[in-house]
């Protein structure tokens, strides 16, 4: 089981150097703010991990816990709950990595024991203490992401966001992690306004001071229905356009929900390139 999730794990990193590469969204969460509730039964959420990676997902990121603005905290209890039925099948049925989207050391730990091979941190290391020790044992890949407990317009978001990184990767060069296991994530929507939203995607480049790969997760989000006005189900094609926004400011990974139309986006992107 180690040595597959670290060959998962490897895999996954040169498809990223390669990229970019799509995420898939995989939510246990009864409250998420696009699909909650949709895949709480094992076999729904073995089926949707299936049709992500048929689509062209190269990791499918796993959560049990809702990170949207306002959502209620859940003790790790509950999250491993959620988990328990569901993680283990999803990393043995599928030939990619499994990520675990938690900011809890000992949730992180025992996903791994069940085959994540990425752990995905909405609060980069900086939440839990144990966390960066956590990556590090595990061997596991690592997506530190910015957040902040709120929103403030008055804050520079570029530089508390190179700040917060700063710190990040001190954290976890302490524990031990390799860079080469380290992608980071702005955090688009977590504690920073719409406006903030859009100057990290206008600036994106600047975050590549980093020498680490950029992971975008824009998909559905607020500040598409903002411009957009429009609900959730009414949100693809401005996702798809900022994420293609994203890819030509250097983003490798795109976290998206609706796997097979970026792929579609991907490839277009990718002709242009070569075109260059």
């Amino acid at each position: 089981m180690a040595d597959l999730r670290l060959d998962k794990r490897d895999r996954f990193l040169a498809a990223v150097d390669d990229g970019p590469v799509l995420m898939g969204i995989l939510n246990l969460t009864p409250d998420s703010f696009s699909d909650g509730g949709r895949y709480a039964s094992a076999e729904a959420a073995i089926a949707e991990a299936r049709r992500m990676h048929t689509e062209g997902a190269a990791i499918v990121d796993v959560g049990a816990e809702s990170t949207r603005p306002g959502a209620t905290p859940i003790t790790a209890e509950e999250e491993l709950a959620r988990l328990g039925p569901v993680l283990d099948p999803v990393c043995e049925t599928l030939p990619v990595a499994v990520s675990i989207d938690t900011y809890k050391a000992v949730v992180a730990r025992q996903a791994v024991g069940l085959g994540a091979a990425v752990i995905n941190d909405v609060w980069g290391l900086q939440r839990d203490p144990e966390m960066a020790y956590a990556v590090a044992e595990t061997e596991s890949a690592v997506i530190i992401m910015h957040n902040r407990d709120a929103a403030d317009e008055s804050v520079d978001i570029l530089d508390d966001i190179s700040r917060f990184f700063e710190r990040s990767l001190r954290l976890a060069r302490a524990a031990g992690v390799p860079d080469r296991h380290v992608l980071l994530d702005p955090g688009i929507g977590f504690g920073k306004t719409i406006a903030q939203n859009y100057t990290i995607l206008a600036h994106l480049r600047r975050l590549s001071v980093f020498g680490r790969p950029i992971l975008l997760g824009l998909s559905r989000k607020r500040m598409i229905g903002h411009v957009l006005d429009t609900d959730i189900d009414g949100r693809l094609i401005g996702t798809v356009a900022a994420n293609v926004l994203g890819l030509a400011a250097g983003a490798r990974v795109l976290r998206v929900h609706d796997v097979a139309e970026h792929h579609d986006a991907i490839r277009i992107f990718k002709a242009n390139e070569a075109a260059k």
